[in-house]
């Protein structure tokens, strides 16, 4: 696992419940399922389908929440990103594109009542999301987005630069996009919170145990790990960015995209008072993407991608992050420090959405989140159970789809695209005589 970043280095490593006492395979086994990854998608399948009779075997090569499950920034934001639900419906056709946009923008609902029926302690807030706009094009966009979310049955609305900012405290906000189902989380504590549901449920769920291959085997599918092996009717391959082995050629369905999370050390009552007031999650905006909020400590824990020096430099990466934060609140008066500085990978698609492949009878993959996080990666479970509990596939919220490689394109795209909208932003902001943040 050296081809990924340390996991122990984050601050939800340090202040996640502990994980739930599991054992590597160490013998042969049979199930109606195997899942392989215990991330979010393969959690919350393995809780789906152990609720209603099926047998079931996770099989984790690490730990459960070692992918980007446990070390994302803890957003809960059931949106898109990048495309417009518009375009997602012309891109991915009827009924899929209604079908996801559904299941999507409803996912706080699962999340939420996973949390509740389990009693996860992950530090849930569903106090809303605030995307700003610092500039008029922006708030155009907004706009559009409070009409299609709205009409998808989400509880959306524009704030004028009062409302937004009595909400988030920023003074540099024009409008702003409240999405008031938003919510965070600690994103290892919700993972290891449903790995103990999934074994409270009857699931057997064995880490340690990478999915070295799998094969055909009187009728039924042998997955092999290092010391053992699960003897299943149906396979499920929900590893994400974090694959490695198990299917030929399953990791060349992406291509990988870092991202890193940052946290500060504690804030001080006064400047929480005045920062994030209501305790929401904040997008500033920019295509250039800054988005934090707070954990159960008072800390701000903010996102971004690298480019250049930025993720390269940890110093400046530093700097960045902290002239960023206080540039959108001035009235700070504390040093900021970051105590925490981790990294993760994403599993890129260029449609931002996630895939769905028929690898063979019985054997699916799932890759392509795209950095979605919690609320993707939760209701995901929903569509891989239905896929296991043989709903049709032209029935299905995700598409069955032959395995493929990514394009070539995407190993530099998703970069090209982050610098596209960031010089966006900069052109629109000096035509409208906005002001500009640091290192912009």
């Amino acid at each position: 696992m050296s081809r990924f970043s340390p996991f122990e280095t984050s601050l939800w490593y340090a202040t996640a419940e502990p994980a739930p006492k599991t054992r590597a395979l160490d013998e042969s086994i049979t199930a109606d399922v195997a899942i392989v990854g215990a991330g979010y998608s393969g959690l919350t399948t393995a809780l789906e389908l152990a609720r209603k009779g099926v047998s079931v075997v996770v099989l984790e090569a690490m730990e459960a929440g070692f992918g980007g499950s446990g070390r994302n920034a803890g957003h809960c934001t059931p949106t898109f990103t990048h495309y417009s639900l518009g375009e997602l419906r012309k891109m991915l056709g009827e009924p899929w594109a209604e079908r996801l946009i559904q299941r999507q923008t409803r996912a706080n609902d699962r999340v939420g009542a996973m949390i509740r029926d389990y009693q996860i302690a992950c530090e849930w807030q569903q106090n809303g999301y605030v995307m700003g706009a610092l500039q008029p094009s922006t708030v155009r966009r907004l706009e559009e987005k409070v009409d299609e979310y709205n009409a998808a049955g989400a509880r959306t609305r524009l704030l004028d630069a009062d409302e937004a900012r009595e909400i988030t405290g920023s003074p540099r906000l024009m409008a702003g996009w409240l999405h008031e189902e938003g919510g965070h989380l600690n994103p290892l504590g919700y993972a290891r919170g449903l790995a103990r549901a999934v074994m409270q449920e009857g699931a057997r769920l064995y880490t340690s145990s990478p999915a070295k291959s799998v094969e055909r085997e009187g009728g039924r599918w042998r997955v092999a790990t290092p010391k053992g092996a699960v003897s299943a009717e149906k396979v499920i391959f929900a590893t994400g960015a974090y694959t490695v082995d198990g299917w030929p050629k399953l990791d060349q369905t992406f291509k990988i995209m870092r991202v890193f999370v940052a946290a500060t050390q504690p804030l001080s009552e006064e400047t929480r008072r005045k920062v994030l007031p209501r305790n929401t999650t904040m997008h500033d905006g920019r295509g250039d993407i800054y988005v934090y909020k707070y954990n159960r400590e008072g800390r701000i824990v903010a996102s971004m991608f690298p480019m250049g020096r930025r993720g390269r430099d940890l110093a400046y990466t530093r700097k960045v992050l902290g002239d960023r934060l206080t540039w959108l609140h001035p009235d700070i008066a504390e040093e900021i420090r970051w105590e925490y500085l981790w990294f993760g990978e994403l599993d890129m698609q260029y449609r931002t959405v996630p895939r769905l492949y028929d690898l063979a009878p019985g054997v699916v993959g799932l890759t392509g989140l795209s950095g979605r996080g919690v609320p993707t990666g939760s209701m995901l479970g929903g569509i891989l159970a239905e896929w296991a509990m043989d709903v049709p596939g032209k029935d299905l919220a995700l598409r069955l789809e032959p395995q493929r490689a990514a394009p070539f394109y995407m190993g530099f795209g998703p970069q090209l695209s982050l610098r596209y909208h960031r010089a966006r932003d900069w052109l629109e902001a000096k035509r409208a005589g906005a002001a500009l943040p640091p290192h912009a």
